[in-house]
């Protein structure tokens, strides 16, 4: 987080903030942030960071916490120091907060259209370079659930690490002797590949692309023996029904991919 909140100061601020340095250093205002939309609450952490680095002696008083969700207008958090300091912070805090609320949001609203099925909703790759755990935290504040955080904590088989190994089996057995301990998680396009995954005894398959129908019988096929993960062009139309199906999980990238930011206002106070 501090190596995110330093990159965007320098991006923004650069060798200073010309606007800002027109004002009294002296000057003190308070200010408050609002949303002028509702969703849900995410990136307290990035807000304080921001402030730590622009302007230690700023004072914050949060009215939010992560998770909460949110009403138009609604006042997130209320400033109070060097006008200069808040100015200089107020973009770069507002542009974590908005994307990470963002990000939440969209969870939250497809983990309400999958409620009252078996279905856990999980996150990708699919985010923003550099910011990948920072987004994943929001989605874990919209109500969703992260999958592996990158290539090195669990593995995901897909069509060219299969076809590069050989076989199913073979990209499986040689993943399971490598890491034991490791969750292993192959993507199939067919119900025979389904079968190959199975045999193979990995640990999730990741039904890639099936239509409703191909998802019922997969999760007949797989009862019992392993995981079943649905991806693939699932979106707020398809989710429930895939969820109805039973499979045990679904990803989507959508939720960290197409991100629609917060409406976020800083003003200050007469």
């Amino acid at each position: 987080m501090q190596v995110n909140v330093a990159a965007a100061l320098a991006e923004d601020v650069g060798y200073g903030d010309v606007s800002a340095a027109l004002i009294d250093p002296k000057t003190i205002y308070q200010a408050t942030v609002i949303t002028r939309t509702d969703g849900v609450f995410c990136g307290a952490a990035w807000v304080n960071e921001t402030l730590a680095q622009v302007d230690g002696s700023i004072r914050i008083t949060w009215e939010v916490t992560d998770g909460d969700v949110l009403t138009p207008n609604q006042v997130l958090y209320r400033l109070e120091g060097s006008a200069q300091g808040m100015l200089t912070a107020e973009r770069t805090m507002l542009n974590f907060v908005q994307l990470l609320s963002g990000t939440a949001t969209r969870t939250a609203t497809y983990v309400r259209l999958i409620e009252g099925t078996n279905a856990q909703l999980l996150d990708t790759r699919k985010t923003i370079p550099g910011l990948r755990i920072a987004q994943k935290y929001a989605v874990l504040c919209g109500g969703g659930s992260n999958h592996r955080l990158g290539l090195f904590d669990a593995y995901l088989l897909k069509e060219n690490h299969i076809a590069a190994a050989g076989s199913i089996d073979a990209a499986v057995q040689r993943a399971k002797s490598t890491h034991p301990h490791m969750q292993v998680e192959v993507e199939v396009e067919s119900l025979a590949e389904l079968e190959q995954a199975i045999a193979a005894s990995a640990d999730v398959a990741m039904i890639d692309n099936f239509s409703l129908k191909e998802t019922e019988r997969a999760v007949a096929l797989a009862q019992g023996k392993l995981k079943l993960e649905a991806s693939g062009g699932i979106d707020a139309n398809s989710i429930t029904d895939i969820a109805r199906q039973g499979v045990d999980y679904i990803s989507i990238g959508d939720l960290t991919k197409t991100v629609t930011p917060l409406d976020l206002s800083m003003r200050f106070q007469d």
